[in-house]
């Protein structure tokens, strides 16, 4: 057992030493490693892992300083059934979170820790989410018994050495505790995937702002920072503080005259967010910058308007479907200094996955390390499989990525997966009819969560497995937000719907580059230079005010794109109305008072069509 450890070597913050010597007394690590975020670090944790095979180098000439890594079939994706919310009040989780009572999770998480890391290394990660010199950053610490976690996070956050002489001067921070739930007994050898499948857990405490998770190795469920502390923890922080942690990409945005704009944009899992936050314009003379793919907290400046930032450092993107065609940009984002979770590997030492090429190279490894048979029906590459990049690398990386005022946000946007009802893009009337299109977002289901496949789900600002409190109340948090600042100065809202079909089960919109064309209406929305049309569901591009230069798409697929039947859309409030039912007397009666606005109108254009 670790004696006589001196943590103040590292730190003189005594909070920051207080909670390290507990979780060493309750965790008996063999040893203990603070992290500093060093090359010399990364590259001596990187020939440990490869002398125990437990990860797999590529070839420096297709991949320079890149990795492979393959997880166990039961550690691939969140598990949302296993995620949970920790509150006093039950009230207060809401009904689409999974309440525990904090004392008891408290007392089952010590027991399963208890002794967790026997015969591994602790692993202290010291890390920023957001430009440490920026007061939209947060300071959190996660301890962790997995060298692929330290690895991740190195490209995922700000981290190390820097980050604990922040610490130095008594700054708090958000405390997360991980493991991988495999101690290892004297002479046992190890899993090449460590995990506990039959314990996994993801735990938060929002009251005390703390994360512990148990037993699963992958992604969001091991790397503490990304969903568990920048969403479900930054959303109640964000509630307390008046501003906004949310699941949208930021990207910049440049007209041919040089006037620029910034837009935050939300959509479920794979639903373009990757492609649209490094988007090449097909239109001449836009230009379009990413900030950030994934996750925007937003704070008020002086101003009074909203500026964002990205918490994190790095993209961590679904793989499958990515490819020089659909995303330039990101493929050269990961062209080198990269980590790869569960995709294929070619004959030649590089990666591969379903869509990066139009044929199939010979001699494919699976994600399981099998020979690969096309024949198969089976993918080679894990449908959540993914990949860790830096942003630095991103050839569209916008210049103000590390500004620590943030960028001033003129639009949002909203947007599911649709393939009928909802047309390809339309404007609110006003901040609360947006707040309702952002709590009536609904999408079909993908590999990145548990659950069958193509089934539609209603998942509120993108948020459903991400809001860290009742979501009712996050509803009316975005509600209040208009009375913090002059209604011309909050950004205006928009709802898009990339993937609508045609009777012939086709999608009418090409998707990918010609969706500047969109942003493009957007962006003159935004500056009042372009009209719209009013519906009963809002303001829709006159098709004259749509940029549609070199697109070959028909007048029939075109007036289907901006259809609006008045029938489904009846049948969509009902199902709103039956969705919302389940927050009770908590939901904000705005909410209800929107689904009776949209009926009203729906029905009167119907009286008036008659």
């Amino acid at each position: 057992m670790l004696q006589n450890i001196d943590i103040s070597k590292w730190t003189k913050n005594k909070k920051v030493i207080s909670w390290v010597e507990d979780k060493i007394k309750l965790c008996k690590p063999d040893s203990v490693h603070f992290c500093d975020g060093s090359k010399e670090e990364i590259d001596s944790l990187l020939k440990l892992l490869i002398s125990q095979n437990k990860v797999i180098p590529l070839n420096p000439k297709k991949k320079p300083n890149s990795y492979l890594f393959r997880s166990t079939v039961d550690d691939v994706a969140r598990v949302e059934e296993r995620t949970f919310i920790c509150c006093k009040n039950e009230e207060d989780a809401g009904p689409t979170n999974n309440w525990k009572d904090p004392v008891e999770m408290k007392n089952t998480m010590k027991d399963l820790f208890s002794g967790c890391m026997h015969g591994r290394v602790m692993y202290v990660i010291p890390f920023c989410m957001g430009p440490l010199s920026s007061d939209k950053s947060h300071i959190g610490i996660e301890i962790t018994d997995s060298a692929y976690v330290v690895l991740n996070m190195n490209i995922m956050t700000r981290m190390g050495k820097k980050v604990m002489e922040y610490l130095d001067k008594d700054i708090d921070f958000v405390p997360c505790i991980h493991s991988v739930g495999k101690p290892l007994k004297k002479n046992e050898k190890d899993d090449l995937w460590p995990c506990n499948p039959e314990n996994k857990y993801i735990v938060h405490f929002p009251e005390e702002k703390s994360i512990w998770s148990f037993g699963s190795g992958y992604g969001g469920n091991a790397l503490l920072g990304k969903k568990c502390f920048a969403l479900r923890i930054a959303s109640n922080m964000a509630k307390e503080q008046s501003w906004l942690a949310e699941h949208m990409l930021i990207l910049g945005i440049t007209n041919p005259q040089g006037e620029k704009k910034y837009i935050a944009a939300a959509f479920p899992s794979s639903c373009g967010k990757t492609n649209l936050a490094m988007l090449q314009p097909k239109l001449k003379g836009w230009k379009v910058e990413c900030i950030g793919d994934d996750i925007a907290w937003m704070k008020f400046g002086e101003d009074g308007k909203l500026y964002a930032i990205n918490p994190e450092a790095g993209f961590f993107g679904v793989a499958p479907g990515t490819s020089y065609q659909t995303n330039y940009n990101a493929m050269k984002s990961l062209e080198q200094n990269s980590l790869f979770t569960n995709v294929a590997l070619t004959e030649e030492g590089d990666v591969w996955w379903e869509k990066m090429t139009d044929k199939i190279p010979d001699g494919l490894i699976d994600w399981q390390g099998n020979l690969y048979d096309p024949k198969s029906n089976k993918p080679a590459a894990h449908a959540n499989s993914r990949f860790t990049a830096p942003i630095s690398q991103c050839p569209v990386r916008d210049l103000d990525f590390e500004n620590p005022k943030g960028v001033p946000i003129s639009a949002i946007i909203f947007g599911g997966r649709r393939e009928d009802v909802v047309p390809l893009v339309y404007e609110s009337f006003d901040w609360n009819h947006g707040v309702f299109l952002g709590a009536s977002v609904s999408s079909q289901t993908t590999a990145a969560a548990k659950g069958e496949i193509g089934k539609l789900r209603h998942d509120p600002f993108a948020m459903l497995p991400f809001c860290g409190y009742n979501m009712a109340d996050y509803f009316n948090h975005w509600l209040n937000l208009q009375n913090k600042t002059q209604s011309s100065k909050l950004p205006k809202i928009f709802y898009v719907n990339w993937f609508k079909k045609n009777e012939n089960n086709e999608f009418i919109w090409p998707g990918f580059s010609d969706n500047i064309r969109v942003l493009k209406w957007i962006f003159e929305r935004v500056s009042n230079k372009v009209s719209a049309k009013k519906t009963a569901i809002g303001y829709i591009p006159r098709i004259e005010d749509l940029d549609l230069t070199n697109l070959d798409i028909s007048k029939e697929n075109l007036s289907k794109l901006f259809e609006i039947n008045q029938n489904l859309w009846l049948q969509e409030a009902d199902k709103l109305q039956t969705y919302f039912s389940v927050f009770k007397d908590k939901l904000p009666n705005e909410m209800v008072n929107q689904i009776k606005s949209l009926r009203d109108r729906l029905t009167k254009e119907t009286k008036c069509a008659q």
